[in-house]
């Protein structure tokens, strides 16, 4: 009795109003049971949906041979009677019934009504008949010997589902007791912030695998997701500090000989401006990128024809840019899609400036636009300058980044991030086909959604 009293106080606890009340390890029992025979009725559902689905399939399918049977049967009829068949095209062909209703007669007459042949088929196709329920027998048997080994199939195949509802219904009735969420709290505020990856949290609990596991998964990406902001705001005051310390040095050269030196104040005056406008387009660019990083920026899909937008952008090429002939290749037909002109052509733009920094002047670049095999749209951009390594090629989207070669340039490294971001938000991606001393080939692929 004493064991018995134990028991009952393990497994019941009071409520407030006295009355008593199962724990969640109790209470997690006919759970799996209420499961099984709720994926046990799925699996019914699905097999009696299969063996109907053959069992259509089968009759269908003897009817069909038990017509072209029996249609070819009166055909080799004919075919003996006439040698001909094609004899007897103004004819007329039916079935009657004969000898009391008894027997079959499958009868040819010709426009008069005489009776060219009279031949009793009430044999064949009671033959034919039987031969084609036998067949169907020997089906429905295929269906009732494969049962067994096909419901264990639906069960395998539904196995992994079955699983994850018998995890996720324990979870929801995962009921932890107050020393578990004690251990939560002391190991929660015992994690510091910053990116040391040996910072994990370990409960050394079973119960509480499954919350250590999610709970870690969340700090991997959060400490991803600080590296990348610590690295973006470390590359962005680097790009500043620049342009504000050449402000300051020709600012601090002004104060001590440039009120008198037209020379000096010139020089400084210019150097001051571009180093200015140089801050301000980055500027620019890195509120561009925090806008698209907070979705503020939207995007506007409307229907864009993208050779005509090409053709504006080829034009104001000529205009910008005197130093390097420009040729267009346009496709026959109009390339409309939903896009966001401003957006793409602004990726285009990037390009195109990165093209004519890096081509020597008087050297072509080349703009294309069309179709891919696979009917998708592009728009290319090729030119004859100075290339990039393959370990360039992969990394050149990621912002602030310059290889060693065009550090001499003047430039942010966040152009063609940028240009990846719209192009990203088109669902569209990119092809690059560059070798040093050779030139670059940079083409935006973009499906075609059509217009509304």
């Amino acid at each position: 009795m004493g064991k018995a009293k134990t028991k009952t106080k393990k497994n019941k606890t009071k409520a407030p109003g006295g009355t008593s009340v199962r724990t969640a390890s109790q209470s997690r029992r006919p759970v799996y049971g209420d499961q099984s025979r709720r994926m046990s009725s799925i699996t019914r559902k699905l097999h009696f949906q299969l063996i109907r689905r053959k069992l259509g399939i089968y009759i269908l399918s003897d009817l069909i041979l038990f017509a072209l049977s029996s249609i070819a049967f009166l055909l080799g009829i004919e075919y003996c009677q006439f040698s001909s068949i094609h004899a007897l095209k103004n004819t007329s062909r039916y079935l009657t019934s004969g000898s009391g209703g008894r027997r079959i007669l499958y009868i040819i007459a010709d426009r008069s009504g005489n009776v060219l042949l009279s031949r009793d088929v009430t044999d064949y196709l009671i033959i034919a008949g039987a031969v084609v329920c036998c067949i169907l027998v020997l089906q429905l048997l295929g269906i009732l010997l494969s049962y067994i080994g096909e419901n264990k199939k639906i069960r395998r195949t539904l196995r992994p589902i079955n699983e994850i509802a018998l995890k996720a219904d324990e979870l929801s009735r995962l009921s932890f007791t107050e020393d578990k969420y004690q251990v939560l709290e002391d190991a929660i505020e015992h994690i510091e912030p910053g990116e040391n990856d040996a910072q994990r949290l370990s409960f050394q609990d079973s119960d509480l695998m499954g919350v250590e596991a999610a709970i870690n998964n969340l700090l991997v990406r959060m400490r991803d997701t600080y590296r990348q902001q610590a690295r973006f705001v470390n590359d962005a005051s680097h790009e500043l500090r620049t342009p504000i310390a050449v402000i300051q040095g020709y600012a601090n050269m002004l104060d001590r000989w440039g009120k008198e030196d037209e020379k000096i104040l010139d020089e400084s005056i210019t150097a001051i401006r571009n180093e200015a406008d140089h801050m301000n387009h980055l500027v620019e660019q890195l509120l561009f990128l925090a806008r698209g990083d907070s979705g503020k920026t939207a995007v506007t899909l409307e229907e864009t024809d993208l050779t005509a937008m090409m053709q504006e952008v080829y034009e104001e090429s000529f205009m910008i840019d005197e130093d390097h002939p420009y040729r267009f290749h346009a496709p026959d037909e109009p390339l409309v899609m939903q896009a966001d002109a401003a957006l793409l052509k602004q990726a285009v733009r990037i390009l195109i400036d990165n093209a004519a920094k890096y081509t020597k002047s008087g050297d072509e670049i080349l703009l294309e636009c069309g179709r891919t095999e696979t009917g998708d749209a592009y728009i290319q951009v090729q030119d004859t300058g100075i290339g990039m390594e393959e370990a360039d090629v992969q990394q050149m989207f990621e912002r602030f980044y310059r290889s060693d070669e065009v550090r001499s340039y003047q430039g942010t490294g966040l152009g063609l991030s940028i240009a990846k971001w719209i192009v990203d938000k088109h669902k569209g991606h990119f092809e690059v086909l560059s070798r040093t001393s050779l030139g670059t080939r940079i083409r935006i692929v973009l499906p075609v959604i059509p217009a509304e």
